[in-house]
């Protein structure tokens, strides 16, 4: 038998920010960075990432606690993140389209 981490029907805190920083870490390599480079692997990471801030979301309770405010910093930083991976997929696209590449 699996531990609840590993089951999706289980909501868990853990597995969510580990999907979204796991995703932040393999975007890095996929674009390039610091010199980026149009690729659309980079929509893996990035959906990885989704599913992990929807994870993260589903941990939200209605009153609001302690443990409520850490899982609104949690939803905040797996924003950023899904926005740097975005930026990364489709910065250098706006560059040949602008053609200042």
């Amino acid at each position: 038998m699996l531990p609840e981490i590993f089951n999706p029907r289980h909501k868990s805190l853990v597995r969510g920010n580990i999907l979204v920083i796991a995703s932040l870490l393999a975007a890095f390599p996929l674009s390039g960075f610091p010199h980026n480079r149009a690729t659309l692997y980079l929509v893996i990471p990035a959906l990885l990432a989704v599913a992990g801030t929807a994870d993260t979301v589903r941990c939200i309770r209605r009153r609001w606690s302690f443990y409520h405010a850490g899982v609104l910093l949690c939803i905040y930083m797996d924003l950023m993140a899904v926005t740097l991976i975005l930026v990364f997929l489709l910065y250098p696209y706006a560059l040949w389209m602008t053609g200042t590449h």
